[in-house]
């Protein structure tokens, strides 16, 4: 859960990394958090709930998304990809999925090895 509340606190941060962990937990829990908003909405009859949470987070989702590309030496402009029907999924999920590139890139130093470190101090 805390690689989530990581996510958020750089709510609007596209600079630097972030590990497959990173981007993924914040997938998978923003993604349970939408189906229960929108089973809400569901209940209630409205879309608002929905909306909201979709506006809320739609920040942060890309930001995650823009540093998991770094992590891989990828620009995030490559999140435009998302775009092209079908074929762009998939992309994004191989570049989402890869491993980031070891020791430090143009973008910064590499997360993991950061928090290895962190770990071990």
């Amino acid at each position: 859960m805390s690689w989530f509340f990581v996510v958020l606190k750089k709510y609007a941060v596209f600079s630097g990394r972030a590990r497959r962990m990173e981007y993924w937990m914040f997938t998978l829990i923003s993604s349970l958090i939408y189906f229960g908003v929108w089973a809400l909405g569901r209940n209630i009859d409205s879309e608002i709930p929905e909306f909201v949470f979709l506006a809320a987070f739609l920040v942060p989702s890309l930001a995650v998304t823009v540093r998991r590309l770094h992590d891989t030496g990828r620009t995030g402009w490559f999140v435009l990809i998302s775009f092209i029907p079908c074929i762009g999924t998939i992309v994004m999920l191989v570049f989402t999925a890869t491993e980031g590139e070891r020791g430090q890139n143009k973008y910064g130093p590499n997360p993991k090895e950061l928090q290895t470190l962190a770990d071990a101090g």
